[in-house]
């Protein structure tokens, strides 16, 4: 049936115009409300709330780190989103990264390698993080970044490692959805080197090495 839309559209071309900018109009307009969403979460996100976010955020994380070192399973898994999307990946010293998706496979790898060596590791050891920096997604979700300095034993040597971490926050408590960890095996630090450590202010990039 030719109504009067039919000859509208015929006659200027504006009907089949407006509808191919469809998808632009809404993606444009999706960004706006996005930004201001997270602008709003940002404003809402501040102060002594927000400090208490970031402390209970890092607690989470070192409460990983610390439970590994202890073979303490029940407490490190506790640590993770046990979720098929969360992530776990890191370098190598031959090149190489090793990389698990999803928490069944992130356990057959840490939690399995926990089971077969139970005795904790009681060696002096020192994990240093410098550079934290914290993006907020709302309440829910945080992006983190950092500068990472693992001793061996008897903190003689430091590896640097460059760290990220997504963490969201589940049931109320703040779970590790995400790892990622890029280590420098060619630069290995000194021990002596600590308080240089513990001063650093700005990111390390691969140049002027401790």
């Amino acid at each position: 049936m030719k109504g009067p839309h039919f000859s509208f559209q015929k006659r200027t071309g504006f009907i089949p115009t407006f509808v191919s900018q469809l998808p632009k109009v809404f993606l444009i307009l999706f960004s706006v409300l996005l930004f201001f969403s997270c602008k709003n979460a940002e404003k809402e996100l501040a102060g002594e709330e927000l400090q208490k976010e970031k402390d209970a955020i890092l607690a989470v994380i070192q409460k990983e780190t610390t439970s590994f070192f202890a073979r303490d399973y029940q407490s490190w898994q506790s640590t993770f989103a046990q979720t098929d999307y969360a992530f776990q990946g890191w370098s190598n010293k031959d090149g190489t990264f090793d990389a698990s998706v999803g928490w069944d496979n992130i356990d057959k790898v840490v939690g399995s390698y926990i089971h077969e060596n139970p005795v904790p590791d009681s060696s002096q050891r020192r994990v240093e993080r410098k550079n934290i920096m914290y993006k907020f997604y709302g309440h829910n979700v945080a992006f983190l970044t950092w500068d990472q300095f693992n001793s061996d034993k008897g903190e003689n040597m430091y590896l640097h490692s460059k760290e990220t971490r997504v963490m969201e926050k589940i049931n109320g408590q703040w779970k590790i959805v995400q790892v990622a960890a890029f280590w420098d095996y060619v630069h290995p630090i000194s021990g002596d080197k600590l308080k240089d450590i513990q001063r650093m202010d700005d990111e390390s990039r691969g140049k002027g090495k401790l």
